[in-house]
């Protein structure tokens, strides 16, 4: 059963645990460490390559009038990451500390943020966004008949444009180690609403400017209020929209924020504060006796979708086992490019966070942890 043990606020820092203490062999997690550190993304720290093109744009073979990379890049820090056992940390690597690009690891935090919309009851999951927003990018025979749940799982099938990116860039597009994107960015048929997935980057940041309509203020306001001030995370992170992603909202001009870093922006953010952030997917919303988000909507967000069994509300799942066969079925993960993983094993009551390691060594480095379960 898990701990309710939950690290003290960001001034006074996390607790640590010995290994031996926390049910963990000190040498076989100085190994598993070893490795994480060892598996070094192969992109290039600037995150541009020599002839100036993005690291992004060249992973997903994409080109055309919709790659212009327009929210800010960092260049990336080195491995780093951490092992959280029963809330305190029982090993590190790397800077922890360090504001890093995250990837599409900011879908999961949408997630979240359509969570506290929808106990709210601002939104409803089978509703059809147009019944909460009249917005012209929710109009039209198809965009008018999608509801929230088909954002949250990528099965909208949304067809538009926004911030000047075209819902057509990320058809046809593949993710993971060995994905084949020959394709990418060739138009395709759609199909009906809530009966196809594709991980389309466009209709996330669709969800994304839905939110913020609904709420009526900026997503980073609302997180840092509802969810990171409260878990005690550092006042470090960020999340930066494109330049041109602008919204009026209530006579201001407020940006609205994307789900990853496609086309650069998104969140930056440290290890540690990510380690916050899935340890309070692991209490099940709850954190120091506040239920920040009901396990109601945790219990949905982690359960498998209709178009993919290995796929939430904007959260992997590993259900079978086929994903990562070292991890238990029970684990869930918020991944992104680069590579990024916030890892959260209920079983083991472990929360890894991993930064800048290369994808295909992920199943690897799940194994070496649970290896060192005593």
């Amino acid at each position: 059963m898990p701990s309710t043990f939950l690290p003290s606020p960001v001034s006074a820092g996390w607790e640590r645990i010995a290994p031996a203490e926390a049910g963990l062999d000190p040498q076989k997690l100085v190994a598993a460490t070893a490795f994480a550190e060892g598996a070094e993304s192969p992109w290039p720290t600037s995150l541009y390559y020599p002839d100036g093109r993005y690291v992004g744009i060249v992973e997903w073979n994409e080109t055309g009038p919709w790659s212009e990379i327009v929210g800010p890049v960092i260049p990336r820090g080195k491995p780093a990451g951490v092992i959280v056992k029963g809330g305190r940390i029982a090993a590190e690597w790397g800077d922890v500390a360090r504001v890093d690009m995250t990837f599409s690891i900011a879908k999961s935090y949408l997630a979240i943020l359509a969570g506290l919309a929808h106990d709210d009851g601002l939104i409803r999951l089978d509703d059809p966004v147009s019944r909460t927003l009249d917005d012209p990018h929710f109009a039209g025979e198809r965009n008018a008949r999608i509801t929230w749940r088909h954002l949250l799982v990528q099965s909208s099938e949304w067809q538009g444009t926004i911030f000047d990116k075209s819902d057509q860039v990320d058809h046809n597009r593949q993710i993971g180690a060995g994905a084949d994107n020959s394709r990418k960015g060739h138009l395709r048929e759609l199909r009906e609403p809530g009966s196809f997935y594709e991980y389309n980057d466009v209709r996330v940041n669709v969800l994304s400017y839905a939110l913020l309509r609904t709420f009526g203020r900026a997503l980073p306001e609302v997180l840092k209020e509802r969810i990171m001030d409260p878990i005690g995370a550092s006042d470090t992170w960020k999340w930066h929209g494109y330049r041109n992603s602008f919204v009026a909202i209530g006579g201001s001009q407020v940006q609205s924020v994307p789900g990853g870093a496609h086309w650069g922006g998104g969140i930056f953010i440290s290890a540690l504060d990510h380690a916050r952030l899935g340890l309070l997917i692991a209490r099940n919303g709850e954190w120091g006796g506040r239920q920040l988000l009901s396990k109601g909507w945790i219990a949905d967000m982690l359960s498998p979708s209709a178009t993919n069994p290995d796929y939430g509300f904007l959260w992997w799942l590993n259900r079978g086992r086929a994903r990562f066969p070292n991890a238990t079925a029970s684990s869930v993960f918020a991944l992104g490019a680069g590579s990024n993983i916030i890892w959260i094993e209920p079983e083991n009551d472990i929360v890894a966070v991993a930064r800048w390691m290369n994808q295909t060594q992920f199943d690897a480095f799940f194994g070496k942890v649970l290896g060192a379960l005593a």
